[in-house]
């Protein structure tokens, strides 16, 4: 029933930056936490980050390292996936999704945006 729209993606070059924006319908428990995952063409999901509505606690994975940043506007029901020092291989398609409670899984999501595509060029 929640619905999830991403937004901001884009054809950038390899050190630019962009902000992604994932706006949903409403926030309820069914989705306590917001997940970023990331899809290359050929392989498969990957988780990049979360964050929690009610405290925006934030954990991200390891390539992350410090270049990407999540937040969260709670009177908009949006959260942003900020991607900074972009490089080729960040190039795929950006997922927000919403779920019950903190996982780094895919399938531990019940909510599903369409995707954003994030080309970046060398």
């Amino acid at each position: 029933q929640v619905q999830l729209v991403e937004s901001g993606g884009g054809f950038v070059q390899a050190g630019a930056s962009l902000r992604l924006s994932c706006a949903a319908s409403e926030r309820t428990s069914s989705n306590n936490f917001m997940g970023w995952f990331r899809q290359a063409s050929g392989k498969e999901r990957v988780f990049v980050g979360t964050i929690s509505w009610s405290d925006g606690y934030t954990y991200y994975a390891d390539f992350v390292k410090g270049r990407f940043t999540i937040s969260r506007d709670n009177a908009k029901n949006t959260v942003y996936l900020q991607l900074n020092s972009l490089k080729f291989e960040d190039t795929a398609v950006y997922y927000c999704a919403g779920g019950r409670r903190f996982s780094r899984v895919a399938d531990a999501y019940d909510y599903w945006g369409q995707g954003t595509p994030v080309t970046v060029s060398s």
